[in-house]
């Protein structure tokens, strides 16, 4: 049997990791006039620019039981443009640091790298830099996205008003339910190494959660249309804590509909599975990546010529409160189900 090539990062030190990671980095937009190798990054734009920045904590925010460090790399991209897209923004450079323990080597490092860089030429992104140090324990891995948009198209989270429709992007809760599906297994493999894992039939929500994609197209499909939406925000804590931080920062109430809310076939019947109700998938998984943002009603037809997304909801008054309407024609209120990143697990 082959043995696979372990390189110490040691025997590189610093400076050679950085010559083999950014070896074969090249650049796309004109608005960068340095990229790696000086001290800094030089950016010149003649629009807003817009800035975030998503810190990925082994242990936290992933296991490296099961996520290969290809899809981990890429997902950290992701991430960071899912919140530039957020913006009704483009994003056009990351930065990313890192911090590694002596368990990895430079073979693994230069796989989390290219799903980096795989990402960034598949939205076209440049990256322009970053830094790299030594953790006592696990990984760590910061990216920062910098986009642009005129500065009277950027969209915020606090302009949603009475009477504009809720609209979201592609189907919701399919993150959730693969990573239901990847701690199963993992618990069968600590029990049992010698059990076959069972992953088969599950690719659909599986990719969901280890490998997403940003909705680029919605916003490309959005601008095309003439269409600037009321308010957004990404879907990266679950549906229902997404929608209260609309209306919490924008005043106004909110009523969501449940049989309008895109599940898609793969998720509903893995969550019955699990006796999970599929809604709940939904409104707490958190991790899917779509743009849920409102609209004014008169671009209603215009956003229904696209088949991936959905009107869920309505906008309303502040003191009618956030609800969701049920399909047996109920209302309760939508409390905040969504991941904690500062939560105490214990």
């Amino acid at each position: 049997m082959e043995q696979t090539k372990r390189t110490e990062i040691s025997s590189l030190g610093e400076f050679g990791l950085i010559d083999i990671i950014t070896k074969d980095i090249f650049l796309q937009h004109n608005s960068t006039l340095k990229g790696v190798g000086d001290d800094a990054a030089v950016i010149e734009s003649s629009q807003a620019q817009v800035v975030t920045t998503d810190m990925l904590v082994e242990g936290i925010h992933f296991d490296l039981v099961y996520t290969p460090l290809k899809h981990l790399g890429y997902k950290s991209i992701i991430v960071n443009l899912s919140d530039v897209y957020a913006m009704n923004a483009y994003p056009r450079q990351v930065l990313v640091s890192m911090a590694i323990s002596n368990r990895f080597s430079v073979e693994a490092i230069q796989e989390i790298y290219d799903g980096m860089k795989l990402a960034c030429s598949r939205y076209g992104v440049d990256m322009v830099g970053g830094d790299t140090t030594a953790s006592p324990k696990g990984l760590i891995i910061n990216v920062v996205a910098i986009g642009e948009q005129a500065k009277e198209k950027i969209v915020y989270r606090n302009t949603a008003k009475e009477g504009d429709l809720l609209c979201v992007s592609g189907d919701l809760g399919g993150a959730y339910m693969g990573l239901q599906i990847l701690q199963r297994e993992k618990q069968v493999f600590l029990n049992a190494p010698e059990a076959e894992i069972e992953l088969s039939g599950n690719d659909y929500i599986i990719g969901r959660q280890l490998k997403p994609e940003a909705r680029k197209d919605v916003i490309e499909f959005l601008e095309t249309q003439q269409v600037v939406p009321t308010s957004m925000i990404d879907v990266s804590d679950g549906l229902s804590s997404e929608i209260l931080h609309i209306c919490k920062q924008s005043n106004v109430g909110c009523q969501l509909n449940e049989d309008a809310v895109p599940i898609a076939n793969d998720t509903y019947n893995t969550a019955l599975h699990f006796n999970i109700d599929p809604i709940n998938c939904a409104l707490s998984g958190g991790e899917d990546y779509e743009l849920l943002f409102t609209i004014d009603p008169k671009d209603k037809d215009k956003v229904n010529q696209h088949p991936d997304i959905s009107i869920i909801g309505e906008m309303l008054d502040v003191n009618l409160g956030v609800k969701l309407f049920t399909k047996g024609g109920n209302y309760h209120d939508i409390i905040s189900l969504g991941w904690d990143g500062l939560k105490d697990e214990a």
